[in-house]
């Protein structure tokens, strides 16, 4: 079995109403942490940064406004299916993306293929490698702070 899902795409940073632009993003979900999905962005002249959060709030977000806390997720414009913000916070300082639905649709399909939605738990293996999964997560953000 296939333990993780890949994908990249180009999503646009937008620093301003006037400034914007395109970074590769890489999308990664993990059987052994599979509640999870994983956004690398890959900023020029910074080391990549990773956040971790939900599957299924991305899977919300791509549809209708959602997320507390550090990560919003929405679409663009609530009338039409196309392109989705994500907005990432800590503390006062924050980082707003668009990427079209199409590509965040295509790797959650994936997802889905490899751990359909509801049946995280179902994974023999779960349990053992969560410890892992909440160090790796807290270690990521860690280095990222």
């Amino acid at each position: 079995m296939r333990e993780s899902v890949q994908a990249e795409v180009m999503m646009s940073f937008l620093v301003s109403e006037e400034l914007s632009f395109r970074i590769p993003v890489e999308l990664r979900y993990e059987t052994c942490d599979p509640y999870a999905v994983r956004l690398t962005f890959h900023l020029p002249g910074d080391a990549p940064v990773t956040w971790a959060f939900g599957r299924e709030l991305l899977i919300d977000g791509v549809g209708r406004p959602c997320g507390d806390g550090d990560v919003h997720i929405a679409p663009a414009d609530p009338e039409a299916f196309g392109e989705v913000l994500i907005r990432l916070q800590v503390g006062g300082d924050h980082a707003l993306f668009r990427s079209g639905a199409a590509p965040l649709v295509a790797f959650l399909d994936r997802t889905d293929k490899l751990v359909p939605l509801g049946q995280e738990r179902s994974l023999a293996d779960f349990d053992a490698h969560l410890d892992e999964a909440l160090d790796r997560i807290l270690a990521e953000e860690q280095s990222a702070g």
